[in-house]
């Protein structure tokens, strides 16, 4: 078996503990404590989070996207695989550090889609670019943390919570897409998704593209074609 390397460690900003980057081989993980955030070889359900969710907003003329989350790039990756070439995607990454590994010892991985003309990189909060939009995106892609049940910072709960939700309502177009990866199923946010005035969809998807293995969940949120009068 070949043996985990630590390549570097980040302290999460507002958060407990610290980011830690390892590869066996080809395969990277980062890490939470003993908990995996991400693995280099399950990216299956964040993937399938762009593709749904940019599915229904692709025919729009010059969609703009907002992925919040970084990652290991499967979800900008898939984005800019179902999306054409008037699209913009904006993606907010907290951590500089992940900004940094995406750059450095992972960049095979994200294959140059730093690079692609349609990308803009944000060192932020993703919360603080949902609050300053006001019917900005087409759709928004939410990979953050763990899910509604997150792990890294107590402040990424005010993403799922009701003046969260409402913020990314106004942050949407009508007829706009709010998508959510979660590490499993949570029935009283799908409740609080509907509550926040969004039609909701729920899908079981596995971590990895193979048959077998564990299942997350991704809720795809579409706004009404009303325009908002507040």
């Amino acid at each position: 078996m070949i043996p985990w390397v630590l390549l570097d460690s980040a302290p999460v900003p507002g958060g407990n503990g610290e980011l830690r980057l390892l590869r066996r081989g080809a395969e990277f993980s980062i890490r939470l404590g003993r908990d995996e955030l991400m693995n280099s070889r399950l990216g299956g359900s964040e993937e399938a989070l762009a593709s749904v969710a940019c599915e229904r907003v692709r025919t729009r003329k010059a969609p703009r996207i907002l992925i919040g989350g970084l990652g290991m790039g499967f979800t900008l990756r898939a984005a800019l695989a179902a999306l054409g070439p008037d699209a913009r995607i904006a993606v907010a990454e907290l951590v500089p550090a992940v900004i940094k590994w995406a750059r450095g010892p992972m960049i095979e991985i994200f294959n140059n889609s730093l690079e692609d003309s349609r990308v803009g990189i944000h060192q932020d909060d993703v919360g603080a670019l949902i609050r300053s939009g006001r019917s900005a995106f087409d759709a928004i892609l939410l990979d953050v943390d763990n899910g509604p049940d997150g792990l890294t910072r107590d402040s990424n709960d005010a993403l799922y919570d009701r003046q969260g939700l409402a913020a990314a309502h106004r942050a949407l177009r009508p007829g706009g897409v709010l998508a959510i990866w979660s590490a499993g199923p949570d029935l009283k946010f799908a409740q609080r998704l509907r509550k926040a005035n969004f039609a909701v969809d729920e899908i079981r998807v596995r971590a990895s593209k193979a048959r077998a293995g564990a299942k997350h969940t991704i809720w795809i949120a579409r706004r009404g074609e009303q325009k908002e009068t507040r």
